[in-house]
């Protein structure tokens, strides 16, 4: 049996309630606490605050997942590298038997934290747990797949080829728990039962959780002795956190708060994420590639870059921005249309939503830089729920929208597939060109590795080709960082933030 927990009292950042007249406070120089007397008790413990509350109790089969990988308590059978290819982590190996089928080697001498050893049982148990959720993981749609046990081994098996099951099994949405995490009505707790460095010993609601260092963790021991964790969704509130010094690690600082911090706690991460607008192929002005040439060409990056987001964004040159290096680097000349000339009064209609508070204001230099080459525009922003609908049948000419470039395998032909095929459920653009099916196939039939990393990127110079989509800034997360911390990570995927190497104090 693993050690008994040394320390389950969780030290409480700022309260909610009162975070917004603190951060009023401190953004005023009136507040006088000071950050030596907020950690002077923290006994070598990190202190995080963090943006959202769980939504789904933690259950790892939802987007709660990625909370239990970024506090390291809950594990996968693999990892992901930089360039996104998969590495061993409760599986030591793996190899395709044939198309459908792969063998999963898994590691001896883990114990999770209940006590129990993990097994290749329990490995096939949580995966097949996946399976048969409702609704699925995110990363199981449109996925068939078993897992049984053998030997040693576990045997996974798809429906369909599919050559990133490896790189499937990383996400945190098929973390790898204890028996004893799962309940007869389909409820699904990580309390003490996943085999991580720290186990999570106490969840307070939708307010904050408590996580001790694991002694019997399989790997390096964690430095720290524990985490505490604060949801707070105020980001005011989160940066006052920092300020205050009462929180170590802030998660996802507003840009209109990161100026107001010590530059040396500020610390930006490109994120995997691009503010594209997506003009409408299929009828009205963009129907005619030459009018969508002369969109394209009339919008000016660089001002919506240091406009809107104070020069905390990266101006884009294609869908995929610097959190995938490997893209920059193979990237060669794109083969974009001419232009037209626009008739004086060309009008169309440009949407977006209100849910992330930069769109409404990127809309609106988009529109000048339009009218400024003859189109009319006219807006219509409204919150995500109530536009979506329209947007996907084709209602708006062009439409801004912030998206994910790589989904839950860390690889990006699940995104440019769903917006940009003929087929794909999220085509806004309503692009249905026969090059790019065919460069999305070619790329998808690929394994993971740089031959399928070059057929990416002719994928992207397909569909930028068509002059569908203009990809006009790649977003960066802000993450505050108190003096004294050390190797706390910064994840483009967001996969990782407080490691075995991760330490707060002096």
């Amino acid at each position: 049996m693993h050690a008994a927990p040394t320390h389950r009292t969780r030290r409480p950042l700022l309260r909610t309630g009162v975070l917004t007249t603190t951060a009023a406070l401190l953004l005023s120089g009136c507040f006088s606490g000071s950050a030596e007397e907020a950690t002077a008790a923290d006994d070598g413990r990190v202190s995080l605050a963090m943006l959202q509350p769980p939504r789904s109790g933690l259950s790892p089969l939802s987007d709660d997942a990625f909370k239990l990988s970024r506090w390291s308590t809950a594990e996968t059978l693999v990892v992901l590298d930089d360039l996104g290819e998969a590495q061993p982590a409760l599986a030591t190996e793996w190899t395709q038997v044939d198309d459908l089928t792969w063998r999963f080697t898994v590691r001896s001498g883990v114990s999770f934290h209940d006590g129990s050893e993990l097994t290749a049982e329990h490995v096939a148990a949580s995966l097949t747990a996946a399976t048969q959720a409702s609704p699925k993981p995110r990363i199981l749609d449109g996925v068939e797949l078993t897992a049984v046990a053998d030997g040693d081994d576990v045997v996974v098996t798809t429906a369909d080829v599919d050559p990133l099951v490896p790189q499937r099994m990383s996400s945190p949405q098929l973390a790898i728990l204890s028996a004893s995490a799962y309940s007869a009505d389909g409820t699904v707790s990580p309390v003490g039962t996943g085999t991580g460095p720290f186990e999570l010993v106490d969840v307070d609601g939708t307010s904050g959780a408590t996580l001790d260092r694991f002694d019997g963790y399989w790997g390096q021991a964690a430095a720290a002795s524990g985490i505490d964790v604060d949801f707070v969704p105020d980001g005011t509130a989160r940066a006052a956190a920092l300020r205050a010094g009462t929180a170590d690690v802030v998660e996802a600082v507003p840009v209109s708060q990161a100026g107001l911090l010590d530059p040396d706690l500020v610390h930006e991460v490109p994120m995997p994420r691009t503010n594209t607008l997506y003009l409408n192929t299929a009828s009205g002005p963009f129907a005619d590639p030459a009018v969508r040439a002369t969109a394209q060409a009339a919008i000016d990056r660089a001002t919506i870059v240091s406009t809107v987001y104070e020069g905390r964004a990266d101006i884009a040159e294609g869908l995929l921005g610097p959190a995938l290096p490997w893209a920059a680097e193979g990237r060669g000349d794109l083969d974009l249309p001419a232009g037209s000339t626009v008739p004086p009064g060309t009008a169309i209609t440009l949407g977006t939503f209100t849910d992330r508070a930069e769109l409404p204001e990127v809309a609106v230099l988009v529109q000048q830089q339009l009218e400024a080459v003859g189109f009319t525009v006219t807006q219509d922003v409204r919150e995500y729920a109530f536009i979506e609908a329209d947007a996907l049948a084709g209602a708006f000419d062009a439409f801004i929208l912030s998206r994910a470039t790589v989904l839950d395998s860390g690889d990006p032909v699940a995104y440019m597939f769903s917006d940009f095929a003929c087929e794909g459920s999220f085509n806004i653009a309503q692009l249905c060109d026969p090059a790019v099916d065919a460069a999305l196939a070619a790329a998808a039939a690929e394994p993971a590795g740089p031959e399928r990393r070059a057929l990416v990127l002719e994928a992207e110079a397909a569909v930028l080709a068509t002059g569908a989509a203009v990809p006009m800034l790649h977003e960066r997360v802000i993450q505050g960082e108190l003096a004294g911390v050390s190797d706390a990570a910064r994840d483009p995927r967001e996969r990782l933030l407080i490691t075995t190497q991760t330490t707060a104090g002096d």
